[in-house]
């Protein structure tokens, strides 16, 4: 089996990786179950892993803060209650502002982006959705919830924009996929009808797409 570090399926890297994966799996199949410390575990923990994975090869200190912030946002997020996603978007709030920090400290700056245009095409097309996602968002939402869900929409794109300066282009694509996955889950939460048939792909189709993003930031720095 071809694995991204040296050693085989005996190399605490690649163990700690297959582990995150099948957590993640194990969350997948769970996920239209009630809240559970085992659907909370799966989640948050393959989060977790990732950060532990990243420690374990020496990675940013910065990327693992940053996962853990997003794990606690997972557990937050796998309960029920507007309290349990406001806590679950401030986590991931905090954790987007660690990424753009690592992506700043890592990246080439506006010299790569001027050297490289094409990197501004997803930032571009993530703020456009975004702006629009975020226009239909602050016509439903409650309004205690517009100031949270405005800033949060800001700094994910910001975040977006922040990873095109980074050479790697696994970083981009994770960064990519994480705003999909959260275009995803806003359009599910708030937009969607309660028996609309989009619901049956919608809910999986967030959990991978942010799992994907997760691990692609993870490898971009660490491979």
């Amino acid at each position: 089996m071809m694995m991204p570090f040296p050693g085989g399926l005996e190399a605490h890297p690649n163990g700690t990786l297959l582990f995150s994966a099948a957590l993640a799996l194990f969350y997948l199949l769970m996920q239209r179950r009630s809240p559970s410390w085992r659907r909370t575990f799966a989640k948050a923990g393959s989060i977790v892993l990732l950060a532990v994975l990243s420690l374990i090869v020496g990675g940013p200190v910065l990327l693992a803060v940053a996962l853990i912030l997003s794990a606690a946002g997972d557990a937050f997020l796998a309960q029920n209650g507007e309290k349990s996603f406001l806590a679950g978007l401030a986590s991931f709030l905090a954790a987007h502002l660690v990424y753009i920090a690592l992506f700043m400290v890592a990246g080439s700056g506006v010299e790569i982006l001027v050297a490289q245009p094409w990197r501004l095409a997803l930032p571009v097309a993530a703020t456009l959705v975004g702006a629009v996602l975020l226009l239909r968002l602050l016509q439903v939402v409650p309004a205690p919830m517009k100031l949270p869900i405005t800033v949060y929409v800001v700094a994910i794109a910001a975040m977006m924009l922040a990873s095109a300066t980074v050479p790697v282009p696994l970083v981009m694509l994770g960064a990519a996929l994480f705003v999909a996955s959260d275009a995803i889950l806003a359009v599910e939460r708030f937009l969607l009808a309660p028996n609309s048939a989009h619901r049956i792909w919608a809910g999986p189709a967030v959990w991978v797409l942010y799992y994907l993003a997760q691990a692609l930031l993870t490898l971009g720095f660490v491979l």
